[in-house]
């Protein structure tokens, strides 16, 4: 059996509560109400919708949950819930208010551990681990960065991928930060070499600019799933024009809206 690859809107949340989308993680501009917003998007045909609030880790708070359980409120469809989850017990707060799934990355690198008690408590398919990778020439590799693209790490993103699904991690939500807001499309070299070499599905993520796009991060990127942002915010496509033309390349995708 043909398993259909997820198209996921994005939802990036600042500390107002507002979506917000920028270019390579800056120069954000407010886009509307996540709740909002999530609600159009399943009526468009979403699969599931991602909702990060980008600035928690940056400013050591806890997520939003008024704003994680008002969009969780509109869907019917998995929601994914990241920023601030430290702790086992923010995991829970979180999924007590409508996520399906909870997403780490800064609190994942400072303590590795906390992806397999995670899974532990609530099964690996709960369980997203995001990967903000950054090409670094001096390597020649992609260097993981935390607190929302802002602190690079010494991890880079091969090895980082390969120990996260070790320790329990359910999903990799790789983002680009080169090629995130360009609309250029995604990193697809990155995104291939990680979907080979781990047994869980990747999310590809940054660059969205046209269905063709997401297309090619499912087919030879490789990804279980294509997430977007500023094609479905600004209105350029719909989630549905995307998936139709997705379907004329031969993906196989969800339709029934």
């Amino acid at each position: 059996m043909t398993l259909t690859k997820r198209v996921i809107p994005c939802l990036d949340v600042d500390a107002d509560g507002r979506v917000v989308k920028g270019v390579q993680f800056e120069n954000l501009r407010d886009v509307g109400d996540p709740a909002r917003l999530a609600a159009r998007y399943e009526d468009e045909g979403a699969d599931e919708v991602v909702f990060l609030d980008i600035s928690a880790s940056r400013e050591g708070r806890e997520t939003f949950l008024d704003a994680v359980q008002r969009t969780a409120e509109q869907l019917f469809i998995p929601l994914t819930v990241g920023g601030g989850i430290r702790t086992v017990e923010d995991m829970h707060k979180a999924l007590r208010a409508g996520a399906d799934k909870v997403s780490m990355n800064t609190s994942a690198v400072k303590d590795p551990h906390l992806v397999t008690r995670g899974a532990d408590r609530f099964g690996r398919q709960c369980i997203v681990v995001s990967v903000d990778a950054k090409h670094d020439p001096d390597l020649d590799a992609y260097r993981c960065y935390t607190h929302g693209g802002s602190k690079a790490t010494d991890k880079t993103a091969m090895a980082w991928c390969k120990e996260l699904v070790e320790r329990g991690a359910g999903e990799i939500l790789l983002t680009s930060m080169d090629r995130d807001g360009t609309l250029d499309g995604f990193e697809i070299a990155l995104t291939r070499r990680v979907a080979e070499r781990v047994s869980v599905p990747v999310i590809a993520s940054g660059g969205a600019g046209r269905p063709e796009h997401l297309a090619e991060a499912v087919t030879e990127g490789k990804a279980g799933a294509a997430l977007a942002a500023s094609i479905f915010h600004d209105g350029t496509f719909t989630v549905l024009e995307t998936k139709e033309a997705m379907k004329a390349k031969g993906v196989p995708v969800r339709l029934d809206v």
